[in-house]
């Protein structure tokens, strides 16, 4: 009996020493705040920054608007070359026209005279006219706001002025001869006379020489306003055109300057 009594004493003491061995546990009382685990926030995404939506372009009229200038109204014949000035086919053009003794009327794009002054120069040293023809050849200008339009012309002036101080710009032509009644007015209100043409021999798509010659020579009539390029592209055909085209127009109908 002894021995169990022993036997059970040690048994009893390893249970507790069993126990001791568990690690404590804490049991928080009820209705303890619970603890809060930490999150890394997540960041909000940035704005997305949108672009008011443009106005819409206004339609084309079906028919040019009146007010147009597309005769000299005497009988001799204007030449009139646009988009430049270019550095390549100015230069050259003023030679032929000089050799010719005759003038013409140019009709240069603002971001080309800003790049060229020095052309700009000499257009109006060798007595020739100039002629508006907006900043960058937006063929669309026309269809935008008016205060866009006012915009473009004015910057286009103001290079011109830049290059020249004190030039006379007269007239201002629409690229594409895209006008509407609002390009039309602004132009006016900013003392410029509408400049389109009635000889149209489209060297711009670059046509052989000969045939350029031959849609000038068939198209021009007495006052004529006859249109050409000398920038916007390569204008070999144009000037090789030129001599022929000129001494045939000058003997025909004779050569002028617009009033």
């Amino acid at each position: 009996m002894q021995a169990r009594a022993v036997l059970a004493s040690v048994l009893a003491m390893a249970l507790v020493l069993s126990g001791c061995a568990q690690p404590e546990r804490t049991i928080a009382p009820a209705g303890a705040p619970q603890p809060v685990q930490s999150t890394t926030p997540t960041p909000s995404p940035h704005p997305t920054l949108t672009k008011p939506p443009k106005p819409p372009l206004r339609p084309l009229p079906a028919k040019l608007p009146t007010g147009l200038r597309r005769n000299t109204g005497v009988r001799p014949v204007v030449l009139t070359f646009d988009d430049g000035p270019s550095p390549a086919w100015t230069p050259k053009v003023l030679d032929q026209l000089r050799a010719a003794k005759v003038t013409a009327t140019f009709c240069v794009v603002g971001r080309e005279v800003q790049r060229h002054p020095e052309l700009v120069r000499r257009i109006v040293r060798e007595g020739h006219q100039l002629c508006n023809h907006s900043w960058r050849h937006d063929l669309d200008l026309a269809r935008r706001p008016v205060a866009e339009i006012r915009a473009d012309l004015v910057r286009t002036n103001k290079a011109i002025q830049a290059a020249v101080p004190g030039a006379k710009v007269s007239f201002y032509r629409q690229p594409g001869g895209r006008w509407t009644s609002e390009v039309l007015g602004v132009a006016k209100d900013l003392g410029m006379r509408p400049l389109h043409w009635s000889v149209d021999p489209q060297d711009w798509d670059k046509p052989t020489a000969a045939t350029i010659g031959k849609r000038v020579h068939t198209a021009a009539r007495p006052g004529a306003i006859v249109l050409l390029h000398d920038g916007g592209g390569n204008r070999a055909a144009t000037l090789a055109a030129c001599p022929h085209l000129i001494a045939d127009l000058k003997q025909r109908f004779g050569i002028t300057r617009l009033s």
